[in-house]
Order: structure tokens, then C-alpha cells, then sequence
């Protein structure tokens, strides 16, 4: 719907719909008054008025008159009701732009906070509205001096429980956007389960009810915490509003004017507020693990990014350096085997660098591993040559210890990953120390007994170690270091290690952090065991 122009289809619309949800909702009235247990009318208008203004004013006042005319026979006279048709639009329209001014024609259930502001406005301005309205009746003599709070309560209520139950839904209803997550969430074959439990329920608390014996009430919260847990918002808005136009019809039907109201309007009120606010809950932690996802996937792509950038830059620079050499070649007239020898070449470090794109896109995104035998000392080394201009730069001594020549059966770049972001991590952690007291050293030894994190394999593992002289991990955040978002460093994302561990684990080894007054990370991972031998060549099993 357009807020700056109502088209002439939705007035009649909006009047017909109005008429028809009072008089559904004509039950148990006091003194055959606009007065009943459950107004769900108002929301009608309400949700009108956001998407229209002050223009709901005219059409939501020939509606309120209509059904006094038309449901309840103009009980009070044209004078009485026209003026309390007036004061109702009035009362209404002004809730409506608190509302409006609140939330514009937006979202305005799109979180907890929101609900209960809602909430508050609602309710506040309902009692508002109710206590002119029922002074109004009372003034002309329609209601007994001694029943005005008890008139008071029932209307108030009766509207607040109406605009509670009902609005969400009529919301979702009236936009194009609305209707379109609304049927995208609830068009499946589980809200067929939770409707036929809803009219289950409704048959065996109201199905023959004559007075206010519903003993069995509490059946009433399983669809609607079925339908809030699976669907959210949506799908609780469609079952509350379910069950309550059930309620309303089952006690019309058994004509059960003995009831307790107040219990019913509670029973209604307390079913809409559990289910919102489970509803809301589920939304908000599906908003959450979606985002979470969407940064973990932001966090595995800068990975991948300087992984790339160290991977391909030496088939880069080779195939830089054979390009100047097939330049230098041509210009000297060569054409024989040399020429085809550099481009043979070319072409061998274009595969090279194929190779690593496709092998790191592969893991990021089904984490497939592509395992050889890796010499730990060397892949340390090659590492370490990344960071040494770094470390000279800050000031930062680093030391690679005696690495046991073991082999580990490993998928080499996702290893590099995992020690790069550790090294990364020690060189950003000694920089808070003076200079001269910056050190990072990383260390390995075989363990041959139980690591942590785990069983060893047959064989042992390699457990490597990275060491610094920063302030260390705390017990209270080792315990969480692992988790994501959890960083020590101010800058830092805390979704490295995330992604680190997860790398290990995936090779059936482990990484952890050590409480101490300095840092230290270690990661074990198993060694491989020499399967057999052809000549120099030997092959390697987990």
C-alpha cells in the first residue's frame, strides 16, 4: 500500500472487513453494547492507519458506525453512538500515530525491543481511549453507576487483547513483502500439523463449553510453541490468531454466556505475549547464526586471500621471469629448443598457480584436503621467511628451534594457513612489550604418549610450538578462545583460530593455548606412517 494515496478499492474493503471481524467477535456483549471479551477490529484499523495516516480517519468512522447500525442495532441512539463513533476514531487515530510516529510503515515486530514499545503504546493507549469512551456511555445513561470500572476493564481489555492476538498477522497481511515471507514461511507441510493440533485442542477445551470450566487450557501453548519454534514470528501470528478466532467461535457456537471473561481475556493475552515473545527469540537467533555464517565466510575469504598472495607469488614471479626471458630470446632471434624450454616452463608455473586457486577454493568451500607427506622442518622454515622482514621491522627476535625431521601427512597449504595466523597473532602480541623483550620462538618435538584434545594413533604425533613473550592467555579467555568473535586483540575478528582449529581437527590433530604469563599455542598432528618403498620413493599412510 502506497502512504500517500489510498486506492478507492481498499475503503470498501477495509469497511466490509471491519464489519465482519465485529460481528464474529459480538460475543457475551454487556448490555448489548460495543463492549466483548475480544476486539480484534481495532488492529484491523490500526494497521490501516500506518499505512495511510490521518486518510483512515474517514472510512475507519463509517465502519465503527456501520457496525453499530448494522451488528448491534444502534443500541445506544444516533446521537450517542455517532459521538461515540467520533471519539473512538479519534482515540484510535491517535494511538495509530503513536505508532506511526514510533515506527513509520516499517517493521514493527522485527525484534523484542520493538514488541514491547509496541506493547506499551498499545496498551496505554487503549485504556486511554476506553475510559472516554465508557464515561461517554455512562454519561448517557447506558451503563449503571456501580458497573462503570467493570465496563471499563472488559472493554479496555477487550480491545488491547484484540489489537494483541490480531495486529501481527493483519500486518504480514497487508503488504505485497508481508504476504510473501508469510507464505514462504508457514506454506509447508508442518503448519498442517500444528493447525490439526490447534483444532484438537480447541475441541477438547471449548468443544462443549457452557461456562468458564476450561480446566485444560495449558493444551493450548503446544501448537503455539510448535509453531514458534519452527516458523517464528510468522508462524506464531497465524496460530495465535487461529486459536483465538477458534475460541471466539466455539464459545459463540455453545452460546456460553456463563463465562469468566477476565479469564478468558487473560488466557488470550498470556497465549499471544508467550508465543511473540518465543517467536521473536527464534527469528533473532536464526538473524544471528545467518550473520555469523555470512562473517565466517568473510573471515575464510581474507584466508584465502593471503594464502593466495603467498601461494602464487612465486609461479608469478618465475612466469614474470621466463616472460623476460622469452622477450630477451625472441629479440635475439632464437627460435629452437631454449624458446620452447622457457614456455614449456610458463606454462608448467600457470598450472602451478591453477593448481593452488582451485585446492584453496576447494577447501574453503567443502573443506576438501589434498594430503601429502610434509617435512614440518621445512614447512616451519618456509613459513618463518614470510614473517623475518616483519619481525625486523618491529624489532622482534624470532628463533626456529630443532624441528624432528618426521614426516606428517598433511595438506601442506591449509597447514601454512594455520601457522601463518599464529605467527601473525605472536608478532601482534610481543609488540606491547619494550623493545629488546619482543622474542617468538617456535619449537617441535614426537610425542609418543596421549596429546591433548585427544587419542594418539599408532606412531605418535609432532606437536609444534609457538612461543612468544607477550602477557599470555588467561584461564577466562582460553576458555573461550575458540569460540568466535572472542579476540584478545582489539582489532581482531577472534575468527582465525576459529578457522585454525578447524584445520586441525579435520587432520585429526589439535590446537590449543597454554595459560601462562607469556604466550604459547601448540598444535600436535599425527605422523605419518611409511607405508612402502620403490627405490628413493616412499609412500605414506595416516
Amino acid at each position: 500500500m502506497s502512504s500517500s494515496r489510498l486506492r478507492h478499492l481498499e475503503i470498501p474493503a477495509f469497511v466490509a472487513l471491519y464489519l465482519l471481524f465485529d460481528w464474529a467477535t459480538y460475543i457475551d456483549p454487556f448490555y448489548g453494547l460495543n463492549i466483548t471479551p475480544w476486539n480484534p477490529d481495532p488492529a484491523l484499523g490500526l494497521v490501516f492507519w500506518l499505512r495511510h495516516g490521518w486518510r483512515a480517519a474517514p472510512p475507519w468512522f463509517v465502519a465503527l458506525l456501520g457496525g453499530e447500525l448494522l451488528v448491534r442495532g444502534m443500541p445506544a441512539g444516533w446521537l450517542v453512538s455517532v459521538l461515540g463513533s467520533l471519539w473512538l476514531t479519534a482515540g484510535y487515530g491517535l494511538l495509530g500515530a503513536a505508532l506511526r510516529r514510533q515506527f513509520g510503515d516499517g517493521g514493527v515486530f522485527d525484534s523484542r525491543d520493538r514488541l514491547f514499545q509496541w506493547l506499551l503504546i498499545v496498551v496505554a493507549g487503549t485504556m486511554i481511549n476506553d475510559l472516554g469512551y465508557i464515561s461517554l456511555l455512562s454519561a448517557a445513561g447506558l451503563i449503571p453507576a456501580g458497573q462503570w470500572g467493570e465496563a471499563v476493564l472488559r472493554f479496555g481489555i477487550g480491545d488491547m487483547v484484540g489489537v494483541l492476538v490480531s495486529m501481527p498477522l493483519i500486518w504480514m497481511l497487508s503488504s505485497a513483502a508481508g504476504r510473501r515471507r508469510l507464505r514462504a514461511t508457514v506454506w509447508r507441510a508442518e503448519t498442517l500439523g500444528y493447525l490439526a493440533l490447534a483444532i484438537c485442542v480447541l475441541y477438547m477445551v471449548f468443544g462443549t463449553i457452557a461456562t468458564s470450566e476450561f480446566k485444560h487450557f495449558y493444551f493450548l501453548f503446544l501448537p503455539v510453541i510448535w509453531a514458534a519454534f519452527r516458523q517464528g514470528l510468522f508462524g506464531t501470528a497465524l496460530i495465535v490468531f487461529v486459536l483465538q478466532a477458534g475460541i471466539g467461535a466455539l464459545v459463540k457456537w455453545n452460546h456460553a454466556v456463563n463465562i469468566a471473561v477476565h479469564e478468558l481475556q487473560m488466557l488470550d493475552a498470556v497465549l499471544a505475549l508467550v508465543g511473540f515473545s518465543i517467536g521473536i527469540a527464534v527469528d533473532e537467533l536464526r538473524k544471528v547464526a545467518s550473520e555469523l555464517k555470512q562473517t565466517m565466510r568473510l573471515a575464510a575469504a581474507g584466508e584465502m586471500a593471503a594464502a593466495l598472495a603467498h601461494e602464487l607469488n612465486q609461479p608469478l614471479t618465475a612466469l614474470s621471469a621466463y616472460g623476460k626471458a622469452c622477450e630477451f630470446l625472441l629479440e635475439r632471434g632464437e627460435s629452437g629448443d631454449v624458446l620452447k624450454g622457457a614456455i614449456q616452463r610458463m606454462i608448467a608455473e600457470s598450472g602451478r598457480a591453477a593448481e593452488v586457486v582451485r585446492r584453496l577454493r576447494d577447501f574453503f568451500r567443502t573443506g576438501a584436503m589434498k594430503l601429502e607427506a610434509v617435512e614440518p622442518g621445512q614447512l616451519v622454515a618456509g613459513i618463518s621467511q614470510q614473517f623475518f622482514a616483519q619481525m625486523r621491522e618491529h624489532g622482534v627476535e624470532l628463533k626456529v628451534g630443532e624441528i624432528p625431521p618426521l614426516p606428517i601427512l598433511a595438506d601442506r597449504l591449509q597447514l601454512e594457513l594455520v601457522l601463518r595466523n599464529l605467527l601473525a597473532n605472536a608478532l601482534e602480541a610481543v609488540q606491547e612489550q619494550p623493545p629488546g623483550a619482543r622474542r617468538i620462538t617456535v619449537t617441535g618435538e614426537r610425542l609418543d604418549g596421549k596429546r591433548r584434545g585427544g587419542k594418539l594413533r599408532k606412531g605418535g604425533c609432532l606437536q609444534l610450538t609457538v612461543e612468544d613473550s607477550g602477557k599470555g592467555v588467561s584461564a577466562a579467555l582460553a576458555a573461550r578462545l575458540f569460540e568466535p568473535f572472542v579476540s584478545s586483540k582489539a582489532s581482531g575478528l577472534g575468527l582465525g583460530l576459529v578457522l585454525s582449529r578447524a584445520i586441525m581437527e579435520a587432520h585429526g590433530g589439535s590446537l590449543w593455548a597454554e595459560v601462562d604469563d607469556h604466550g604459547i599455542f601448540r598444535l600436535a598432528l599425527p605422523l605419518a606412517r611409511p607405508l612402502e618403498q620403490d627405490g628413493e620413493q616412499v609412500s605414506y599412510a595416516a
